[in-house]
């Protein structure tokens, strides 16, 4: 709920009060302590709900230890060392849980209380009334040894990186790069490049902003101080579509709703690729407008700034919006003078045009003088290399994309996929791909349906008997120790170890035991991977929980995993 819906709930509440003072006859003083209770509410909402509330959220949680944090200008950098408060809003997949959030459930002593009748306890939750829960386990062997609706299809979110993952993996190779280069086909005069210059991307998720200004500074390290053409952005290397077929028109904004473009770049080591960063700081005094950076510094992204300082120990919310279409930034609210630092990562629309012109710029900036002008088209075959910028290897990256359920990465190795098998850069060719290893792996493709390459369609499709098999599957493959050191470990609050799972079944026998892959649409959750039992038994397991409209599912689905953490056969 954003703080804009609260008048409206205030007026909700007002004109229940009148409909029971009316009708039933209520004392009046019982309807001055509901007014009373009522605006105590609307006051708690107005001043702790700091962002909207995010329908669709999968992304990773960040807490505030960055991995690196990019440079916001020479003037903030002390202000960047400091301990801050961060509020980042929309990179969160699993909201940190409260410490009791899982249930105390006590079976009767001396019951003979199997594992089935333990686990299918949890499933007749109240939240599952109406819902769909399918939960497949199985033993080191492969063995199934529980199954409740199991082999019924079920949207697992961000669970189906697992499947793009495992086929990238295979596809791609561990020790697969990304190449970003600088081309053409002109001779260099002196000092004068005669003709144009182009910028070639493959879809590197990892480029940052200097990297970019580094292949501008190899150029001019070639004696090259003219340019006498074009600066040209090539991002053919993939097709021309930028969102998948079911991202919402309410997720494009956000991070984990970004544009695929194979000439892309991120703002930090997260590779978020496609977005830029927004920081929003209190004013120097009160009634000034707060400072908005965004990060890479660029005219490309317009900010609207109507966020207003107030004094310390004031509210502070902030509420923004990017116009479909545009890149123009729209943020509303206020920041109080105690307040560090609101941060927030915003997609951005047509992600090439931002390189081009930061590239071209960095061009300038190293004493380049481009007589052309900035503009999209093809490099020509037989063009000549002057500078290029070769990725990290997959295996480097995979950790970012399944830790932190990075959805640019996994929308990048979809189409990546697509291109080195079918020269076709599209996800239809990509998930082609994925079905392929998948069939090959023994899956039963007529419960499965892919979609996209991050899990955020909601047609997205599997039953969990498929998804263990698949885990079981993957043992044998020669990467298997990268992908299984890459899925999230329950209770680490390390983000690089825990990820996604880092605030989840701690203090339990799950904590540092589980591995597993989250996923989190709205009235979606699911938990994919490995279980450690006490007879040192490792399982495999897939729990997804479909349409429920009530309460976050997910203490249901860590009672079971922990329940398996703490299953021994011996006491069966």
């Amino acid at each position: 709920m954003s703080t804009g819906e609260v008048p409206s709930l205030l007026l909700f509440e007002l004109r229940e009060v009148r409909a029971i003072f009316f009708k039933r006859k209520i004392p009046i003083w019982f309807v001055f302590v509901l007014l009373i209770l009522s605006a105590i509410s609307v006051y708690y909402l107005t001043t702790t709900l700091s962002k909207e509330t995010v329908s669709e959220i999968d992304s990773e949680y960040t807490s505030d230890t960055e991995l690196e944090t990019p440079p916001i200008g020479e003037e903030n950098e002390e202000l960047m060392e400091e301990e801050e408060l961060i509020i980042e809003e929309n990179k969160l997949d699993e909201v940190p849980v409260e410490e009791d959030y899982l249930q105390e459930v006590v079976f009767p002593v001396n019951t003979d209380y199997t594992l089935k009748e333990q686990l299918d306890h949890f499933l007749q939750d109240e939240r599952l009334d109406h819902a769909l829960a399918a939960v497949h386990i199985r033993s080191e062997v492969g063995e199934e040894i529980y199954s409740y609706h199991g082999d019924k299809s079920a949207v697992p979110a961000s669970g189906q990186k697992i499947l793009v993952g495992a086929a990238a993996l295979d596809t791609l190779g561990r020790d697969f790069t990304f190449n970003t280069g600088v081309y053409t086909v002109s001779e260099q005069i002196g000092n004068v490049l005669a003709g144009d210059i182009y910028l070639k991307g493959t879809g590197d998720p990892t480029m940052l902003p200097e990297d970019y200004q580094r292949l501008a500074e190899e150029i001019a390290n070639l004696g090259i101080t003219t340019i006498s053409g074009d600066v040209v952005a090539d991002d053919t290397y993939f097709d021309d579509v930028r969102l998948s077929i079911d991202l919402s028109w309410a997720n494009q904004k956000n991070v984990y709703g970004a544009q695929v473009s194979a000439l892309t770049l991120s703002p930090n080591r997260d590779y978020d690729a496609g977005s830029v960063m927004a920081e929003v700081r209190p004013g120097a005094n009160v009634g000034e407008a707060a400072a908005i950076t965004i990060y890479p510094a660029t005219d490309y992204v317009k900010v609207i700034n109507n966020v207003e300082t107030v004094a310390s120990g004031g509210t502070s919310y902030i509420e923004w919006d990017r116009e479909h279409g545009n890149n123009v930034l729209i943020f509303n609210g206020t920041l109080a003078q105690n307040a560090t630092v609101y941060r927030n990562w915003v997609s951005v629309w047509e992600p090439t045009e931002l390189v081009l012109q930061l590239f071209y710029k960095a061009l300038q900036e190293n004493g380049i003088n481009v007589e052309g002008e900035p503009r999209l088209g093809d490099t020509p075959s037989g063009a000549q290399e002057l500078a290029n910028r070769i990725s990290v290897p997959l295996e480097d990256l995979f950790h970012s994309y399944m830790k932190l359920s990075n959805n640019s990465i996994g929308e990048i190795l979809t189409k990546t996929m697509g291109k080195v098998v079918y020269d076709e850069g599209s996800w239809d060719a990509g998930l082609q791909v994925v079905e392929a290893y998948l069939r090959n792996a023994g899956l039963n493709m007529n419960g499965i349906h892919l979609r996209d390459g991050s899990g955020m369609s909601h047609l997205n499709a599997i039953p969990p008997e498929e998804m263990t098999k698949l885990l079981y599957y993957v043992k044998e493959e020669e990467w298997y120790d990268l992908f299984y050191d890459s899925f999230p470990i329950a209770g680490v609050s390390n983000r690089l170890v825990g990820g996604t799972l880092g605030y989840r079944m701690g203090g339990t026998a799950a904590e540092g035991n589980v591995r597993g892959k989250t996923g989190t649409l709205t009235s979606k959750n699911s938990l994919s991977g490995f279980v450690t039992t006490q007879d040192d038994e490792e399982l495999m397991f897939s729990i997804i929980l479909n349409n429920y409209f009530h309460n976050n599912a997910i203490s249901i689905i860590d009672n079971i995993v922990v329940k398996l953490a703490e299953y021994s056969r011996e006491g069966q």
